[in-house]
């Protein structure tokens, strides 16, 4: 999806606040009522300001993510993704954490070739407490991934890390690390989801300001729990600019899976290459290991865009 650009200047308070503000969110092993997912960025979002709509309409300055603004699920960000936060879910800072694992790994390409990216995937441990702390962190490159003629870049939708079966004590955030030079803009995370679906979200139109700040026909922001269980879920042909974007209620469904933990945002090479860092910590007996399928990147189809899913290895705390 070719976003519109977020034309403001982020001010220098964003990053360096003192102000203690956890931001931390428990995500239950039941999900939430009524929905395998529950709202991130995107609470509270109405006209005139639509919190990004998922990414189709551009956010407010004034209302970016920072210590008591938008701060749902959003925590003070450190300098990089190999540093820890400066806080924990109860306001207090990080003790009795050893970073015992940090990989860079490339993002294969669907038709083949060079990468399309990468994800820095990284774990702290407190042997003490037996918790785990993975962080991830994308940053996508200008590569074609699609067969068709022209260039179509991969947007990653959700990020799916995996491998947390029946794990109730988890929680989840995200932050803005400061170590890019200039500051790049980086999407927040519109909502988290105990679930293996990726739910597609589309605006009304992709025409004008009026239409991107809509939800489209029957999209939900928060997907019922009632019987898809696949990988996504949504229409799976692109739409024009100019056309109403409509889908059924039965796509609109994810069932919750404790195993997996979906962060819905949207990254591409175009406007937003990087993401924010994503954290979820989690109880563990043992370090973590390397496993197949425990990260899954999703493009969910917005826009002139399909469905599309590339599944990774990754660390995780049990089999994904």
């Amino acid at each position: 999806m070719k976003k519109i650009a977020l034309k403001f200047a982020i001010v220098s308070a964003l990053f360096v606040s003192v102000e203690i503000n956890a931001g931390w969110l428990n995500v239950p092993a039941t999900g939430f009522s009524g929905s395998a997912y529950t709202n991130c960025y995107n609470a509270g979002r109405i006209a005139p300001n639509p919190k990004g709509n998922f990414g189709s309409y551009p956010i407010i300055a004034a209302q970016y993510p920072s210590a008591g603004v938008s701060d749902t699920c959003w925590t003070n960000g450190p300098l990089t993704e190999a540093s820890l936060p400066p806080f924990d879910k109860s306001g207090a800072a990080f003790t009795g954490f050893t970073q015992t694992g940090s990989v860079t790994r490339s993002i294969p390409n669907p038709i083949g070739g060079s990468p399309i990216g990468a994800v820095f995937d990284k774990y702290w441990r407190n042997p003490t407490t037996n918790t785990c702390l993975i962080a991830t962190r994308l940053r996508m490159y200008y590569a074609d991934s699609d067969v068709a003629s022209g260039t179509q870049l991969f947007e990653v939708n959700d990020v799916v890390r995996s491998g947390f079966s029946g794990a109730n004590n988890t929680y989840i955030a995200y932050a803005f690390p400061t170590n890019l030079t200039p500051i790049t803009i980086m999407l927040p995370v519109y909502r988290v989801g105990r679930t293996f679906t990726s739910v597609q979200h589309r605006a009304l139109k992709y025409d004008n300001l009026a239409n991107k700040s809509q939800n489209g026909i029957n999209y939900l922001d928060l997907p019922t729990t009632n019987t898809v269980v696949t990988a996504t879920s949504g229409e799976p042909i692109g739409i024009g600019a100019g056309v109403a974007a409509s889908t059924t209620a039965a796509s609109q469904d994810a069932v919750v899976n404790s195993n997996h933990l979906d962060f819905t945002t949207g990254i591409n090479f175009d406007t937003n290459p990087y993401s924010a860092i994503t954290y979820i910590e989690v109880s563990c007996d043992a370090e973590p290991t390397e496993q197949a399928g425990a990260i899954r990147l999703r493009q969910t189809g917005q826009e002139n865009a399909t469905l599309k899913t590339i599944d990774m290895t990754g660390y995780a705390v049990d089999t994904p």
